[in-house]
């Protein structure tokens, strides 16, 4: 196109223009400066209509709005999810802080330490954190809470009081029951444990000084 555009030749050669048949533009971006346009043509054209067709239909049907009202719709879905989630979010923390209390109560002593070794289920990587250190928070008190199923996700948190190598102790679990992680020895946190969850805590449970 004279004083607009020279393109090395990338498709079908055509007797007339009309032969092309519908062109649609299907979108746009700056490209080096210029603009990058997509398009479609022909029977591509026709069949990304039907197909943009079918998607706004099926949208409509299951937002129960009309096309125009779609992207208000969407939106508004978004903003209730982003809600919902940050509900949940801080439902999950409250519940997180009761389950540490419980376990927390529950220690078995061994020697000066309170040791919490524990597998819990439903509760994802973040979570079992959270519980973790808040065991860890009282003094005197450490946890090894396994998730559940498999593969598992693991944390080992301890006091500052307590003589017990965090990381170390994940390593060991991991070199026996595969996944990766890594910490501090106050903190340590994995997952990928690809084994019986019982394993697992029977394992941390001897790691960490327990019968």
């Amino acid at each position: 196109v004279e004083a607009f555009d020279v393109s090395a030749c990338g498709g079908t050669h055509v007797a007339r223009t009309g032969a092309i048949g519908i062109i649609a533009v299907a979108g746009s971006e700056k490209f080096k400066g210029g603009t990058r346009l997509e398009f479609l043509c022909g029977g591509r054209a026709l069949a990304g209509f039907h197909a943009l067709g079918d998607s706004v239909a099926a949208s409509v049907r299951l937002l129960s709005v009309l096309p125009a009202e779609l992207p208000a719709a969407i939106e508004r879905q978004q903003t209730e999810a982003r809600d919902l989630r940050r509900q949940v979010k801080d439902l999950q923390a409250r519940l997180a802080g009761h389950e540490a209390a419980a376990l927390a109560d529950a220690a078995e002593p061994a020697g000066s330490m309170r040791l919490v070794v524990a597998a819990l289920e439903g509760w994802d990587a973040n979570a079992l954190k959270t519980i973790a250190a808040a065991i860890a928070a009282r003094p005197g008190h450490a946890a090894l809470l396994v998730g559940s199923p498999a593969p598992a996700a693991i944390v080992v948190a301890r006091a500052q009081d307590v003589a017990i190598d965090c990381a170390a102790i994940l390593k060991q679990l991991t070199a026996t029951f595969g996944g990766k992680g890594g910490g501090r020895p106050e903190l340590a946190q994995g997952g990928g444990l690809q084994a019986p969850t019982e394993d697992v805590v029977r394992a941390g449970r001897a790691l960490m000084g327990l019968s």
